[in-house]
């Protein structure tokens, strides 16, 4: 069964009639395929309408939506003989991360990811997609291991942020997110970040400091959430679509700020309707944004990775 969000109510509506329609001509055998196909136009309209001009917090809301395509589900349709790596060699794993090596459209390569989880129980296990030390400190191994073995880095970035628990602040949440960017700025290999869904704050960074970062049409990548910043700024999180105005997490937003390389469009009413065509437009971009820098030196790579990063602070966006 479809979710809708709440500002979708109006196409949720015109869907359910089309729905039932069709079980009444199931039923009965009443040809209605002229009304069916009147209210399915006028549902189209409406959603091109309501994604045409939607605001920062409902954009929010859709990179959040619970049937978006997650980490796996890339991996899955775009990582061939894919091989998950577990383990930071120090304390445990983290299933908020994924990570491991495959091949990318032909090319060996080590993926990274943040899962945050599909139904109750993996979400429940993932930790909804927030990472504590171990799952950055992984993160780190394994971009370290592609450095070694000269393998280009993929990560698909999908997380509110990283856990913000008392037992992660103990194990050195700080120092694992810090050494985990400067694990990606340090690569001497190709690395291609991806933001699905949401890219929250020093967790997002953490698998996102590459030569190229794509973002989704509908996802959003900020310092921190909408409700965290009404929370602070106003003591209030029901003002959370003001933040999300203030914060510009867009991905109009971010290209416009040159934050972010590329805005990887999506199918209308959002990736959660046709997951496939989705993932498939975003492995065309990752091909496309990995051609050249295979071309690259090490040397090269990791100097105007450096530069790009610098560039963003002497701008003062960031």
């Amino acid at each position: 069964m479809r979710h809708f969000l709440d500002f979708e109510k109006p196409i949720a509506e015109l869907e359910g009639q089309i729905e039932e329609l069709r079980r009444t001509t199931d039923a009965g055998g009443i040809d209605v395929a002229d009304e069916v196909g009147r209210l399915r136009d006028k549902a189209e309209k409406l959603l091109a309408a309501t994604y045409a001009k939607l605001s920062p917090w409902q954009k929010t809301l859709v990179a959040r939506h619970p049937d978006r395509p997650k980490c796996l589900a890339y991996v899955n349709h775009l990582i061939e003989d894919f091989t998950p790596l577990a383990g930071d060699r120090a304390y445990a794993d983290d299933a908020a991360v994924v990570g491991g090596l495959g091949r990318f459209r032909g090319t060996p390569v080590v993926v990274l990811g943040t899962e945050k989880g599909t139904d109750t129980d993996s979400r429940v296990a993932r930790n909804f997609g927030m990472a504590r030390p171990e799952g950055y400190r992984k993160a780190r191994r394994l971009m370290e291991l592609a450095g070694r073995f000269g393998l280009p880095i993929l990560s698909f970035v999908d997380t509110a942020g990283a856990f913000p628990g008392i037992e992660a602040e103990a194990r050195g949440q700080a120092e694992a997110i810090a050494r985990a960017i400067e694990a990606g700025l340090d690569a001497p290999v190709p690395f291609v970040a991806t933001i699905i869904g949401e890219g929250g704050s020093g967790g997002a960074i953490a698998l996102a400091s590459a030569d190229r970062v794509l973002m989704l049409e509908h996802s959003v990548y900020s310092v921190i959430s909408p409700e965290g910043c009404a929370s602070i700024l106003w003591r209030d999180a029901a003002k959370a679509p003001e933040a999300a105005e203030a914060l510009r997490l867009t991905a109009e937003d971010l290209r416009r700020l040159n934050l972010v390389d590329n805005v990887v469009a999506e199918p209308l009413g959002g990736a959660h309707r046709e997951p496939e065509v989705t993932i498939a437009a975003v492995g065309d971009r990752i091909e496309a944004s990995l051609a050249p820098l295979m071309e690259l030196d090490p040397g090269t790579l990791r100097a105007r990775r450096r530069e790009k990063f610098l560039e963003m602070g002497r701008a003062g966006v960031v």
